[in-house]
């Protein structure tokens, strides 16, 4: 049974620099929004049924500018215009077919402005926010990248010979074996205790007052 296609329903408004379009469909998913500096394509499910639309714009787009998001009750697009701030100008109609413009879009009244009106203040786009690039050719959004695994946490230090399974707490017993380590002397050797012990008695006595 083949499934019927759908026509999705876009409107639009424009600023100088700019386009806005919404695609007017809630809770869509299975999305695939492509935009080229011609043309747009959209297929998407709705409320159970397949949607699909195919625009050639009347004038180039900056599609590499241009970003998009996917809401709950609609798809919204911001559109760069393909001109430089001396050539920015408004559009007589959205569509390169001049027939189809009156069938196939409406005009966006809620962002509407007359040309005349237009003081270079853009669009509202906070509705964008968090929104996907096409500049990344409309690939579903990245969800950006993974934090790095966390570094596996240092190895422990070796605990110090003769310290395993001590009770630190037991300050007699570990003073015990700290004593009885010898320090490594500077050749790396094993100090000699019997040595320290010969030093000692070479120190003269104390005299008493």
């Amino acid at each position: 049974m083949t499934t019927a296609i759908n026509t999705a329903p876009i409107k639009w408004a424009q600023r100088s620099d700019s386009l806005y379009l919404t695609i007017a469909l809630p809770d869509v998913t299975d999305e695939t929004i492509n935009l080229k500096d011609e043309e747009l394509t959209f297929s998407g499910k709705s409320n159970g049924k397949q949607y699909e639309r195919n625009i050639v714009f009347l004038k180039s787009v900056n599609a590499a500018e241009s970003t998009y998001k996917v809401l709950p009750r609609s798809i919204q697009m911001h559109i760069m215009k393909n001109s430089d701030e001396e050539n920015e100008e408004f559009w007589p109609r959205l569509l390169k077919d001049k027939s189809l413009e009156k069938n196939q879009v409406s005009i966006d009244w809620d962002r509407y402005v007359e040309e005349d009106e237009d003081e270079g203040e853009g669009f509202d786009l906070s509705n964008l926010q968090g929104g996907q690039n096409f500049g990344a050719g409309g690939m579903p959004g990245m969800g950006g990248m993974g934090g790095m695994g966390g570094l596996g946490g240092m190895g422990g230090m070796g605990g110090m010979p003769g310290m395993e399974g001590m009770d630190l707490g037991n300050m007699e017993e570990f003073m015990k074996k700290m004593g009885g380590m010898n320090m490594p002397n500077e050749e790396g050797e094993p100090a000699d205790s019997d040595d320290e012990d010969e030093d000692l008695e070479d120190l003269p006595e104390l005299e008493e007052d």
